[in-house]
């Protein structure tokens, strides 16, 4: 396609996976990973985050309070905070290397190499990230689900349920892998642009030109 060029293909490929860290960043910091209603006490609604939980009543609203403990946290949530700052640093290194790749922007302009690493860098660092979300909110879905449908717990007890925020880390883990992605694919479509025409001095054409001077002369 003519409008398809590596330009805008690097253009794509950071504004998708800029998109996916700030869904990443979001949903590091929203309490609504999961979600927990009781059928005794409909008023009231819980929500389990990385960071605290809240309580959600009709009459005072929502109450938040932080982990009190980081030993005392669950093993899925110790690993999902460490995963999801390792997104959030990998993701961040990742724009910061893409900016100064993109063609059109002065930065390293004179050392083409320099960019096409760069560009190779952003999305190797974009894979990361987008796999680092991706990690940890699949770990928590796997847990809740375990714990959803264990024998143990008797019928009348509340159990935790998926929240919004496990819904948007998928989302922006596969933003992120996406952007990787399209950064390989806009090295490629350089390195197809940059590839020689033919070669001048070549066999095939020296006879073609012999053969031409030949039948010119006749």
């Amino acid at each position: 396609m003519v409008f398809l060029t590596t330009k805008i293909m690097q253009r794509t490929a950071l504004f998708v996976t800029f998109g996916g860290l700030v869904t990443s960043l979001i949903t590091t910091f929203l309490p609504l990973w999961k979600t927990m209603n009781s059928d005794l006490n409909e008023v009231e609604n819980w929500y389990s985050g990385l960071w605290h939980t809240c309580l959600y009543t009709e009459e005072v609203g929502i109450q938040c309070k932080a982990y009190e403990s980081i030993m005392g946290l669950p093993m899925d949530l110790q690993i999902s905070r460490v995963l999801m700052s390792v997104s959030l640093a990998t993701g961040s290194l990742a724009v910061l290397a893409a900016f100064p790749g993109l063609e059109g922007v002065e930065m390293c302009g004179v050392y083409p190499r320099m960019k096409r690493r760069l560009v190779i860098l952003a999305g190797a660092l974009s894979w990361v990230s987008g796999l680092t979300t991706l990690a940890p909110v699949s770990i928590v879905a796997y847990t809740t689900v375990v714990e959803f449908w264990d024998k143990g717990v008797p019928d009348v007890m509340p159990r935790w349920e998926y929240g919004e925020a496990m819904f948007s880390g998928w989302f922006g883990g596969l933003a992120l892998v996406i952007g990787g992605t399209l950064f390989f694919v806009a090295v490629c479509m350089g390195d197809f642009d940059k590839r020689p025409l033919s070669v001048p001095n070549s066999p095939q054409v020296k006879h073609r030109t012999k053969h031409y001077l030949k039948t010119e002369v006749l």
